[in-house]
């Protein structure tokens, strides 16, 4: 998905070109950003199935929720990943001192080790991967410079001729021989190839190019010698004392496994973080497509936007890790539950990856069936091994992800019928228009932002407000902030802005949106980028100034302008704010500018817009600027709606369950609404209601 990899970015990819999107607010006009359609394939028609195949995914909302469970399921267990992959990590590096201590000792010191290890893993991951970043890549090429070396110095010394494993006659040979048995033990080598799935989900940081480079000249034949020198040195030791377990620490030769330990300890660590951070994107993922409660992200980063901590995912994969570590205590068992979690991913990525080549690859439907049929067979396969051990460990990737997949589709279901609610009770245009250009109440100075998540028309809690309160803002603007199925909006398409009724009016709407791995801005910078898109908006209207495009929805009448950030425009309007009002010096490079300033002095702050000196605006929207800039002097005011949601009388019992209890829950446990600007509690107003859904 234009770079991006994981489950969900086939899902958001599959959203693009089927009408089967989990959004509820979704508009025309989105279908309209570059990213939208930046993978289309061009001169290339939709075949028969592909048509047929989009056109029954539309009408049916079954086949459509089957869809999003499945993206569900694989997004799941990537969450569990991220709870087994540390722990056996940690774990299985740790275990080395079980052959540096007796027998009698090694058991009570492991899981202490190990716990302590994931503690402190977890403990610092609020200050971020880039303060030790730069440590990553060195770790990882000592250790697989390392496997690599004892490897081969195990091949040379005990079996040189191990080298003829790599023939796949072996293979034949060996599940002819053991049947059943070796069927069995396929799910313990999905350890192999453990963290693939979370390359791709991580791919948007990387390109193909670098990982086919680093994998084919480094990984792989690191990985494949120190294999065929474990092989080697068990081929010549059958005699190892039942009381250790066969592992990689067995063939280290004794003078090394000090150091091993340490860089296999440093390794783990770095590779726990790898899916620890994998789990906090796919969660920020799942937050903007509406698919998991709201949870408080920290940007960790000034200038790699990627890197996010979220302090209540962290703090319960701890608890989790903590408790499979204590628990299992046994790295085979834990192996088992990371294979099944690992092979599940890998499933539905494959069918997801099928729809896509048919739906947005615009290939053959057998082409989509011979990619099935080839890598399904061999996922197919392990996922039945795995599903074998079901009762050694397997069960909890199932168990977790059973209650992460609850959550989500029950908050997905809570904010879909939420939403689907305040469609049903919106005020339309004409009521609001019937109060005429005062509506009705009594206009104060300052700028008024509805935060509603209706794209079109006027939300409920308006009307609620003005019924119980006479007076409102010379400025009104229903800001609507959602995000949309694409990794990334460019800044220069980030606003949608149009009139509210008629201009005198002075009521605007401006949606904002995001892509599910933007960053969204926390700051005061979003407030002013807020106010200048508004008045570069004025400036459109009454110039029609080329760039600018028009985007309007069939199902209203609101005219919309996509309006980009002042950065994106080089000779658009700027504005200026100063505390002293005799501070008149000219900003660098705009003495071709002219400035509109207000004629109300006020002693904390002067706003000022700087607009170009040409094309000419009309006296009207001059005026209109004027009223802007000074609602903008008064103050901004924060009008949030809070609902409280519950299930309608007549509801089935299991609707009650879903919205009273689970959705209410969660909404009680979440966070608040999360807003691009800090929210001061001095200037909000909270507009309760019931919502019967």
């Amino acid at each position: 998905d234009n770079g991006e990899g994981g489950t969900f970015a086939l899902y958001s990819l599959l959203c693009r070109h089927a009408r089967v999107n989990s959004l509820s607010n979704c508009q025309l006009a989105d279908e309209e950003l570059s990213e939208y359609k930046k993978d289309v394939v061009v001169n290339s028609t939709q075949t028969n199935f592909g048509s047929s195949l989009k056109s029954t995914l539309e009408k049916y909302r079954l086949l459509q929720k089957l869809l999003l469970l499945l993206a569900l399921i694989g997004t799941c267990m990537v969450i569990g990943d991220g709870v087994l992959t540390p722990a056996i990590s940690v774990f299985s590096a740790v275990s080395g001192l079980e052959l540096s201590m007796s027998h009698e000792h090694h058991e009570y010191v492991e899981v202490p080790v190990a716990c302590l290890i994931l503690i402190g893993l977890f403990a610092l991951q609020h200050f971020g991967t880039h303060r030790v970043g730069f440590l990553f890549a060195p770790i990882v090429v000592i250790w697989l410079f390392c496997i690599s070396a004892i490897g081969l110095y195990n091949i040379i010394h005990w079996n040189p001729h191990v080298y003829r494993a790599l023939s796949p006659y072996y293979m034949y040979k060996f599940l002819k021989k053991t049947q059943a048995g070796g069927w069995m033990s396929l799910g313990g080598i999905l350890l192999c190839i453990t963290g693939s799935e979370a390359m791709f989900a991580d791919l948007g940081h990387f390109s193909q190019l670098s990982i086919k480079i680093a994998f084919t000249f480094m990984v792989y034949p690191s990985l494949i010698l120190a294999y065929m020198g474990q092989a080697a040195y068990i081929s010549k030791h059958h005699d190892i004392s039942p009381g250790y377990h066969i592992g990689f620490y067995v063939s280290v030769p004794e003078k090394l496994r000090w150091p091993v330990l340490g860089i296999a300890i440093l390794a783990a660590v770095v590779g726990s973080q790898a899916i620890i951070t994998g789990t906090f994107s796919i969660i920020k993922q799942c937050q903007a497509l509406g698919c998991f409660p709201r949870v408080k992200i920290v940007h960790t980063s000034s200038k790699v936007h990627g890197q996010i901590y979220i302090p209540e995912i962290n703090w319960t994969l701890m608890i989790l890790c903590l408790a499979v570590t204590i628990g299992f205590r046994d790295t085979e068992r834990m192996g088992n539950a990371s294979g099944l979690a690992v092979i599940t991913v890998m499933l539905v990525t494959t069918c997801l990856m099928s729809l896509v080549i048919v739906l947005c690859w615009r290939k053959s439907v057998f082409l989509a069936l011979s990619f099935v049929i080839f890598f399904g067979a061999f996922e197919a396969l392990y996922f039945s091994a795995s599903l074998i051990k079901f009762l050694e460990g397997a069960w909890v990737p199932v168990a977790l992800s059973l209650i992460f997949m609850a959550i989500m589709y029950i908050w997905h279901y809570g904010t879909l019928k939420k939403y689907e609610f305040d469609v049903q009770n919106k005020v339309s245009i004409n009521w609001l228009l019937s109060l005429g250009p005062s509506l009705g109440i009594v206009r104060v100075r300052g700028m008024g932002l509805i935060h509603t998540e209706l794209v079109s028309g006027i939300p409920a809690i308006f009307s609620h407000f003005v019924t119980n309160l006479p007076a409102f803002h010379q400025v009104l603007v229903f800001l609507c902030v959602k995000s949309v199925p694409v990794p990334h909006v460019k800044r220069e398409e980030r606003f949608l802005v149009g009139h509210i009724g008629p201009k005198e009016y002075r009521l605007y709407r401006c949606i904002v949106r995001y892509g599910y791995k933007d960053f969204h801005k926390d700051d005061f910078e979003f407030e002013n980028d807020l106010v200048c898109s508004i008045a570069e908006f004025i400036r459109a209207e009454s110039t029609k100034m080329n760039g600018l495009k028009d985007e309007s929805d069939k199902d209203s009448d609101e005219k919309m302008t996509v309006v980009g950030s002042p950065s994106t425009y080089v000779d658009g309007i700027r504005m200026r704010q100063d505390m002293d009002d005799n501070n008149n010096e000219d900003l660098p490079g705009t003495s071709e500018l002219k400035e509109i300033r207000s004629p109300i002095i006020t002693p904390k702050k002067k706003v000022r817009f700087l607009l170009p000196e040409s094309p000419k605006m009309g006296d009207e929207s001059k005026e209109e600027l004027q009223d802007l800039m000074e609602a903008r002097e008064a103050g901004i005011a924060y009008i949030l709606g809070h609902a409280h949601v519950r299930a309608k009388q007549g509801s089935s019992w299991v609707k009650k369950l879903v919205i009273n209890i689970g959705y209410e829950f969660l909404r009680r446990n979440s966070r608040a609404p999360s807003y691009p600007i800090s929210v001061p509690h001095a200037s909000t107003l909270e507009v309760g209601m019931i919502c019967d859904i």
